[in-house]
């Protein structure tokens, strides 16, 4: 494991191994959206990664898709946070904040009352989702937003990006895929605008383009990171030709690449795209220059691999950190990983997060 365990750098952040936490909505913020002393207890407890990125908050209550999943949209959140980003540093860890808007991805009972669902055009999301409310609903319909308010909306990204800073966060990534806001402007199947924020592939990338510029020049680049899976259908991301993916994301690596991002979080597969044949990591390689951060089902031996021959800089673990808080250490000494519980992934209280995680 010593590529895996040897120290690192994302962008201005030091790190001392290539373990990052990955990502994770497990829906144990309160219902109004704040972090809480047990999500405080469940970061603090794998402050051992290279890095940990939070589960994904959102930016306002609008960009709020699941029940009981945070949001990070005023000095009121900081308090929760603050205990989430000090549990960490306490044991000597990293932690950056993931901005999350779900866009048409959600259901008005898992929002404050009042609270609409918005998204590049006026197309509804097939699928459904959980409320504790009422069970499964579809997805909502989606009002367009208005140009004025797209750029309003790329203004919480930048205030977001504020806010965690001063939550005490190490730095930011902007959630670019699995069918969220960003993902949804990308997409050809889900971007039918015909004013600057769409229409040619110029257009279709302006958004994640400005958001980027938006926190980078906020907290600095070297503090600034993306996460994408070119090509990943999730909450039913559907362009209308294969061929419009690579295209787009071409795009757009190309675009952002004069900022310097600290680090691109990719996920390497892109299962369930018919006629879809790409390479997610060679595209990153080639378009990229900072630390690369590669995930979807790797264990230690196949991350250190990958690390040691160039594939990647990092690697992002999930399912092993749900019942491996401790998981630098096992890798470090060849211990057996302890297998997650699937049915405590998204319900209250500790069970499954903070106690009783092996099984």
């Amino acid at each position: 494991m010593d590529a895996l365990l040897s120290p690192g750098r994302f962008g201005d952040i030091e790190v001392p191994n290539r373990v990052v936490m990955a990502p994770m909505t497990r829906s144990r913020a309160t219902v109004a959206g704040d972090a809480t002393e047990l999500m405080a207890a469940h970061y603090g407890a794998r402050a051992t990664a290279g890095l940990i990125v939070t589960e994904g908050i959102a930016p306002s209550e609008v960009g709020k898709g699941y029940c009981r999943t945070p949001v990070l949209d005023g000095p009121q959140r900081l308090d929760g946070w603050r205990r989430v980003t000090d549990a960490v540093h306490a044991g000597g860890g990293r932690i950056v904040a993931q901005a999350m808007h779900c866009g048409r991805v959600a259901h008005a009972a898992n929002k404050a009352p009042g609270v609409e669902t918005v998204a590049p055009s006026a197309i509804r999301a097939e699928g459904d989702m959980y409320t504790d409310a009422e069970g499964m609903q579809p997805f909502d319909d989606p009002r367009a937003l208005t140009t004025d308010e797209v750029r309003s909306v790329v203004d919480e990204y930048r205030r977001f990006a504020a806010l965690a800073m001063d939550a005490g966060f190490d730095g930011v990534e902007v959630h670019g895929t699995s069918g969220y806001l960003p993902a949804q402007f990308l997409c050809t199947g889900t971007n039918l605008r015909t004013d600057t924020y769409g229409g040619t592939v110029e257009g279709r990338i302006r958004f994640p383009v400005e958001v980027l510029e938006a926190v980078a020049g906020e907290i600095g680049a070297g503090r600034t990171g993306l996460r994408i899976c070119p090509g990943n259908p999730f909450n039913d991301l559907v362009d209308e030709r294969p061929g419009d993916v690579e295209e787009t994301f071409r795009a757009l690596l190309t675009a952002i690449r004069p900022l310097g991002l600290a680090w691109l979080h990719v996920i390497r597969r892109h299962e369930g795209t018919p006629g879809l044949v790409l390479d997610n990591l060679a595209m990153a390689r080639e378009l990229h220059d900072g630390m690369l951060i590669a995930n979807d089902s790797y264990d230690g031996s196949s991350a250190d691999a990958a690390i040691a021959a160039g594939e990647c800089g990092a690697v992002s673990f999930a399912r092993h950190f749900l019942a491996n808080p401790d998981l630098v250490d096992r890798f470090g000494a060849g211990t057996a990983l302890e297998r997650f519980d699937a049915r405590t992934l998204y319900t209250p209280g500790p069970e499954g997060y903070t106690v009783n995680l092996a099984r």
